[in-house]
C-alpha cells in the first residue's frame, strides 16, 4: 500500500551506515575508530534498510564518510569518499524504481556547495525530493505514490542549518523530531528529545525519529538490544511524541536480534501505522 502520505510510514535506519566492520583504508593508515554495521550499503538497502545515517566531512580537497570528533576527519578515523557510497545508494535506486531512501547526515561540510557538487557527480540530482515540498507546519506529506510518480526518491536532511537556504538542503529539525541517541537514549521508560531538536511532541515536526543504540557500539550487546528493549522504547516514544509512533527506527548492526529484531520493530511501527495493529501483517 504506497497510497498514504510518507509520514504513515517506518523506515528502518542503519546508525553510521558507512562505519563497516572490515572496511578497508583509503588512506593508506589503520583506522583507529568505531564501526556499527557488518553489511555493505548496497547488503544493507537490499535488506531493507530504508535510511542511512552518514556523516560528511571535508577531507583531502573532497567530502568524505568519517566517524571522528570535532568536526575533524584525520587519515585514521576516515572510511572513504562520500561519491563511492552516495554511487551505491544511485545504483540502488535505479535498480528500485519504487523505492524511497533517506539520507540524515551529521554533517561537518564546510566548503561551499560541497555537498551538492558531490550529490550531482554520484547522479542522484535527478531523485531529489525539493525542500519546497517538505510540510512545515506538522501536515501530511506528500503521497508515497506521488513520491514515486514524480521520481522524487531521495531525501536528504542536514545538521547545518544554513544549508537549507543556501543549497536547498532541508535541516533536519525543521521537519524532524528525534530522542536523544547513545546510552542516554536508552534508559527504560525515558524518551527525551535531543538537544537539537524540538520537543517529541512539538506536532509542527511532521516526523519522529528513534535513536536506540549504545554511544560505544557492541556488536555482542546489541543482540539483546535490537529485541524486546527496542519494541519498548518504541512505546514509550510513542507516548512522549503526543501519540505518535516513529518513522524512522535507528540501529546499530541492524541484523543482530534474539527474535524478530529491528525488523520486528519497523512491522510493528507499520502495523500501528497503517491500522492500528501490532504488525504490519495484520492490517491485511
Amino acid at each position: 500500500n504506497n497510497s498514504l502520505p510518507f509520514n504513515k510510514y517506518a523506515f528502518l535506519t542503519t546508525h553510521n551506515a558507512y562505519a563497516i566492520d572490515g572496511f578497508p583504508s583509503h588512506t593508506g593508515v589503520p583506522r583507529i575508530t568505531f564501526t556499527n554495521q557488518e553489511d555493505s550499503i548496497t547488503e544493507q538497502l537490499n535488506n531493507g534498510a530504508r535510511a542511512l545515517m552518514l556523516d560528511t566531512y571535508d577531507f583531502q580537497g573532497d567530502v568524505w564518510l568519517c566517524h571522528s570528533f570535532k568536526g575533524q576527519c584525520y587519515d585514521y578515523t576516515a572510511f572513504g569518499p562520500a561519491i563511492d557510497t552516495l554511487k551505491e545508494i544511485e545504483a540502488f535506486l535505479a535498480a528500485n524504481p519504487t523505492e524511497i531512501v533517506t539520507l540524515i547526515l551529521e554533517d561537518y561540510v564546510q566548503a561551499p556547495n560541497g555537498l551538492t557538487k558531490v550529490f550531482t557527480d554520484a547522479g542522484l540530482m535527478k531523485y531529489w525530493f525539493p525542500v519546497a515540498k517538505m510540510p512545515k507546519n506538522g501536515q501530511d506529506w506528500p503521497l508515497v505514490s506521488e513520491m514515486v510518480q514524480n521520481n522524487q526518491r531521495l531525501l536528504v536532511f542536514t545538521s547545518i542549518q544554513s544549508k537549507e537556504a543556501s543549497e536547498g538542503i532541508a535541516y533536519q529539525w525543521n521537519y524532524m523530531a528525534e530522542n536523544q541517541y547513545g546510552d542516554d537514549g536508552m534508559k527504560a521508560g525515558s524518551c527525551a528529545n535531543r538537544g537539537e531538536s524540538p520537543p517529541l511532541d512539538d506536532k509542527s515536526r511532521s516526523l519522529v525519529l528513534v535513536n536506540y543504540f549504545r554511544s560505544i557500539p557492541m556488536k555482542e550487546l546489541s543482540c539483546e538490544d535490537n529485541s524486546g528493549n527496542l519494541i519498548n522504547i518504541l512505546h514509550t516514544c510513542d507516548g512522549a511524541a503526543a501519540s505518535r509512533w516513529a518513522n524512522f527506527v535507528a540501529v546499530d548492526y541492524y541484523k543482530r536480534s534474539e527474535g524478530g529484531g529491528s525488523f520486528q520493530a519497523v512491522d510493528l511501527l507499520n502495523g500501528k501505522l497503517l491500522c492500528g495493529c501490532d504488525d504490519i501483517h495484520a492490517c491485511v
